[in-house]
């Protein structure tokens, strides 16, 4: 799995990219397996508030875990799935860092979406370019269901951000939103988006549940310069001289683990 010159171009011009075919219905098939082993064990949470940013919804839901590897021995290996630090790589150079997972999921009808945000305005990288997320679509992302919509170019803008009145913990910006446009991605698809780049997700009003899980990455130079430096040790380094394979992070071997993974969830381990 590669990006294409005009991918690559795309992400460093307007900030994101999309790639429609990037996981195989197999490995969406172990998403959803493990996802729905999350849901079964009451490890997601509802993040939605009703405006105070204390109380929360009993009208909406905006389910979210992270991190996701610690109760996840299938969604830590997935950003070592060698397709990734080989995509990644392209966007954001060696030595990439696997930095943050987290998942999303909107039910049916009810599924409150994430007000505007760029990832740096937690990150505080130095270049809005030198981190980027990968957003996986888990069930098929539409406008109807509230895909991810983005600002192409908004990299190069910083945002005022206020704390988030309709969350228990995000902070919000308010950018021109007839600049946006929506991801829409089939199941296994995946959008790949600077950490500059303006993003939210919309209202699930479909009649389907619709999840999301983003895995962040961040070149190693700009590493020292993001919050919580005491979770470093779990930020291992996926290309370079010195990838660990996981294993100094998490006291584990994870690389080369991703394909025994999926064989797992889909036997019902």
């Amino acid at each position: 799995m590669s990006l294409t010159d005009a991918q690559i171009a795309q992400w460093r011009e307007e900030g994101y990219c999309l790639v429609a075919e990037f996981w195989p219905a197999r490995e969406v098939a172990g998403m959803r397996a493990e996802l729905a082993r999350l849901v079964r064990d009451g490890l997601l949470r509802n993040v939605a508030t009703v405006g105070d940013g204390k109380t929360h919804s009993d009208e909406v839901q905006n389910l979210q875990i992270c991190p996701i590897w610690p109760k996840s021995d299938f969604f830590r290996a997935m950003p070592f799935a060698p397709k990734v630090a080989e995509t990644v790589r392209l966007l954001v150079g060696d030595p990439v860092l696997f930095h943050l997972d987290q998942i999303f999921l909107k039910p049916a009808r009810l599924g409150s979406g994430t007000n505007w945000h760029q990832d740096n305005a937690y990150f505080k990288i130095d270049d809005p370019l030198g981190g980027t997320a990968m957003w996986t679509a888990i069930h098929d992302a539409t406008v109807e269901n509230g895909t991810m919509h983005i600002i192409p170019g908004s990299w190069r803008e910083k945002y005022p951000h206020e704390r988030d009145g309709h969350s228990d913990h995000h902070i919000r910006c308010w950018p021109d939103e007839s600049r946006a446009v929506p991801a829409i991605l089939p199941a296994g698809g995946v959008l790949l988006f600077a950490y500059g780049t303006a993003h939210c997700t919309r209202d699930n009003r479909s009649d389907g549940e619709r999840a999301g899980c983003a895995h962040h990455f961040v070149n190693q130079a700009w590493n020292h310069q993001t919050p919580n430096a005491a979770t470093d040790k779990y930020r291992p380094p996926l290309t370079g001289p010195h990838p660990s394979a996981g294993e100094t992070e998490f006291g584990v071997k994870v690389a080369g683990t991703w394909e025994a993974q999926i064989d797992r969830v889909l036997a019902g381990g």
